[in-house]
């Protein structure tokens, strides 16, 4: 263990692709660390059982499997049959429920900004930087797919987990001659079901609050291997549970789990990570990983993603809705199980009384006709049917008609579906209700049918501010190599940026766009059309320059019109890199000298311009006394012109 701290620093990436080496202690200390914590997850395991089954019961309703039930030894089993005419037909109303809700949540995709740390041009630069650097993250690692995918986790067990993490895999190669491949590393997100997380007590609210966080998930055994130079015989484990079928799976009953909640993973290892929380005896935290029954890592916390350079956990809970005193969200589904078992049984009910209805039930007398020829056969038209001389005819019995309480009851259970789950027909069905006519009334019915939807939203949005700040903090600990990165600006042009971790000194995130479900794209445009129309969008000449209507017609939808380049803008960046002193300061007759006067001035009256130097200010200043006179002379000259 006396080597655990110094070999830390090898161990950058996570378990998914590290390049780590092997590390050798006692092997007495060995197998006790791997003892401690496969008890501990063991623990865990038998404690979050119960969360477990709920998930695995929520995921069987939303696939369909919904005769299905957690029997009193803890295990899912389905219902039998009463009776072998009994109707056992599913009216899946969970599915579209989750759909639609899947659907409206799809639009929550909020851009991020960074806030720069004061007022000077590097500081702004560094803001614009990272908003690039973002930006360019989104895109490489398709974040909306990864939020997608943490989302359908949410609503349908009600908790999913981003991990986010340095990988020395990622990122742009260098080619050896060997072959081989050197990259200078790269961020890694990816997403983490609730069955893969074990917090140390299942009553902590947030993650900060928990003691220590176990993740477990199954890896090929030849990855694990290449990995970790460990060879491990690999096992049958289930997906979901994580149990290895060869040491559990006939004593826990897991073969009686519904087919379709789970599958075999082949040839696989469990591999555990165990992340102990930072204390002030140990301020840079614990990290352990065992693969298997083999020791993988025991060090500290590799990644410092929390406030001020502190070690925390690579992990960001995003929750359906939360539950209190509970680490673990609650999905809707939940609430709807009973109301769909309900509504199940009334169905089939009704159609078992429909089939005695249509095909009718026949009273005989015994003896009196072939039983076996009727029931084979049953009553065709036109049937002859021969009963013995001197008793009673066959005759059907009235069977009455359905109940009025079975249709009562199976329109309170639908609107029941839309009391508990927030969705109503008009957002499931994507139709107007027959009684709307009002375009008022509509948009109040659209406002309040998402306000539901709202909350969970906002969990979103959170998660995406914490996911752009850990970004952000592992580039600053792991970019230490000089990187290229291209953005585009608001008109469109191609910008490179060539920096370090040196160079963001912001983690100030803030989010760009308001909440997406409280506003359409239709309402924006709406919104926008009347600022037009009201001139609060023009210039101080009652005008619409030409920055706005560019800006405007972007928002639009209609792109840049003729790729109009804002010329304003161009003077703007000519004026910021003359004040950086990146191009000669030399006043040219395309100059917008008014808009370089405002920016050199600001520049001087700002901290940065206050650190230049006495000849640096006079350049300026004089720099400035040129465009103010070729400014005067132009003034002078159109005054002329018009006299």
């Amino acid at each position: 263990m006396k080597n655990a701290k110094s070999n830390t620093k090898t161990m950058k990436n996570s378990v998914k692709t590290p390049k780590t080496e092997k590390y050798f202690y006692n092997e007495d200390d060995d197998r006790a660390i791997v003892k401690s914590v496969l008890s501990d997850f063991e623990k865990r395991r038998e404690e979050r059982k119960n969360y477990e089954l709920a998930w695995q019961l929520n995921m069987n309703f939303m696939l369909g499997n919904q005769y299905s039930y957690i029997d009193p030894r803890g295990e899912i089993e389905e219902t039998d049959k009463s009776h072998y005419w009994e109707e056992r037909e599913v009216y899946n109303h969970i599915a579209p429920i989750i759909e639609s809700r899947l659907a409206k949540l799809g639009k929550v995709r909020p851009t991020v900004s960074v806030r720069p740390t004061g007022n000077e041009q590097s500081d702004l630069y560094c803001a614009k930087l990272s908003k690039a650097i973002l930006s360019n993250v989104s895109d490489q690692s398709q974040l909306s797919d990864i939020i997608t995918s943490a989302t359908i986790w949410s609503e349908v067990t009600g908790t999913a987990f981003y991990k986010v993490v340095w990988d020395d895999n990622l990122g742009d190669g260098v080619a050896l001659q060997d072959g081989k491949v050197i990259r200078n590393g790269d961020v890694s997100i990816s997403v983490c079901p609730p069955f893969e997380i074990y917090p140390d007590s299942n009553g902590h609210a947030r993650i900060d609050e928990c003691e220590s966080i176990i993740h477990a998930r199954a890896y090929p055994s030849k990855q694990v291997e290449e990995t970790y130079g460990v060879q491990l015989e690999g096992k049958d484990i289930d997906t979901i549970t994580l149990d290895n079928f060869y040491s559990r799976g006939a004593v826990t009953g897991l073969s009686n789990i519904p087919k379709l909640t789970h599958s075999l993973l082949h040839d696989h290892v469990l591999v555990l990570e165990k992340y102990t929380k930072p204390t002030k005896n140990n301020p840079d935290g614990r990290l352990t990983i065992v693969a298997g029954d083999k020791l993988i890592f025991d060090g500290e916390m590799p990644f410092t993603l929390g406030s001020g350079k502190s070690k925390t956990y690579p992990f960001i809970k995003q929750v359906s809705t939360s539950q209190i005193g509970s680490f673990w969200g609650v999905s809707v589904i939940e609430r709807c199980i009973p109301i769909q078992r309900a509504y199940n049984a009334i169905k089939n009910k009704k159609h078992e009384f429909m089939a005695r209805l249509s095909a009718g039930v026949l009273a005989v007398e015994d003896g009196s006709v072939d039983i076996d020829n009727i029931e084979e056969e049953g009553l065709a038209p036109g049937k002859i049917l021969v009963y013995r001389n001197g008793s009673t005819p066959p005759r059907f019995i009235d069977p009455g008609s359905i109940p009025y309480e079975f249709n009562n009851e199976e329109d309170r259970l639908l609107s029941e579906f839309i009391t508990v789950s927030g969705v109503s027909e008009f957002m499931r069905d994507s139709t107007v209700p027959s009684a709307v006519s009002s375009g008022t009334a509509l948009s109040l019915l659209i406002e309040q049918d998402e306000t539901r939807l709202s909350v969970t939203a906002e969990y979103i949005r959170s998660c995406v501010k914490t996911l752009a700040q850990f970004i952000i903090r592992l580039y600053k600990q792991f970019a230490t190599t000089e990187r290229l990165i291209k953005s585009t600006d608001d008109n469109g042009q191609i910008e490179l940026f060539y920096w370090t971790n040196k160079d963001l000194t912001s983690d100030d995130v803030v989010l760009d766009t308001i909440n997406e479900l409280t506003e359409t794209p239709a309402q924006r445009k709406t919104m926008l059309l009347d600022l037009y129309k009201n001139g609060l969008l023009n210039d101080e000449n009652g005008r619409l320059s030409n920055r706005n209507r560019a800006k405007l017609i972007e928002a639009l939808g209609l792109g840049l019109w003729e790729n109009s380049t804002d010329i304003s803008n161009l003077h703007i960046k000519r004026a910021t890199k003359e004040n950086l002193n990146l191009i000669p300061m030399e006043a040219l007759e395309i100059d917008d000298h008014q808009i370089h006067i405002d920016e050199h001035t600001k520049f001087l009256l700002s901290d940065e311009g206050e650190k230049l130097s006495s000849e640096g200010k006079k350049k300026l200043s004089e720099h400035i006394l040129v465009h103010k006179s070729l400014l005067y002379a132009m003034s002078m000259v159109g005054k002329n012109e018009g006299e």
